[in-house]
């Protein structure tokens, strides 16, 4: 076989697993007691509320080491600035739900953290026939749609699974018809230069 070479192409979608005591403790940040953010988002879901940016940036900041290797893995470059979560919520979604495709604004990078997936969900998906990934799915897209292109991937979310991505990444979520709550915390990042030693 002859040599040859593929090269790494578009954005950085970053994925890796909380520990369980990690999980446990987002979970605990997670309340519907807190301030509402529904007018502000694009979500078609009645209970978006805060969660507190340095408590929950205190949890997922030994993560952030494994998401700067990989970033400069993916870019052949370092990334220096220091990662500030500057917003941060979470979003109880029940059936009937959904997130349209969207980017977010006013900051670098995104993420979200699937906290609790219900368990009929996962006998929804099974059953699940149609196109794209299914009930409860999170999906990215990115460029045109064409022939010999993979412009959209998307993901079966489990407890636990943590995304970073560019902010201006455009995702969504399909809606689920199963009885329960699918909740994931979504965080926003702005880089900072002059914070971040490694």
């Amino acid at each position: 076989m002859n040599a040859y070479n593929f090269f790494y192409w578009g954005p950085l979608l970053f994925k890796i697993k909380l520990q369980s005591q990690d999980l446990k403790k987002c979970a605990e940040l997670c309340s519907k007691k807190s301030s509402e953010v529904n007018d502000e988002l694009v979500g078609v879901i009645k209970h978006e509320h805060y969660v507190s940016t340095s408590r929950y940036f205190k949890i997922i900041e030994p993560y952030l080491n494994s998401f700067r290797h990989g970033y400069e893995k993916w870019y052949g470059k370092p990334l220096t600035q220091a990662m500030i979560v500057n917003r941060a919520w979470a979003n109880f979604m029940t059936a009937g739900e959904w997130n349209p495709p969207h980017r977010h604004s006013n900051c670098d990078l995104s993420s979200v953290l699937f906290v609790k997936i219900p368990k009929k969900l996962k006998e929804e998906r099974k059953a699940f026939s149609g196109v794209g990934e299914g009930p409860g799915a999170i999906s990215f897209t990115f460029g045109e749609t064409r022939p010999h292109s993979i412009s959209c991937k998307g993901f079966e979310p489990a407890e636990g699974d943590f995304f970073i991505f560019p902010a201006n990444l455009t995702h969504f979520v399909a809606p689920f018809k199963c009885i329960g709550e699918r909740i994931s915390v979504s965080a926003n990042f702005r880089l900072e230069f002059g914070d971040y030693s490694q």
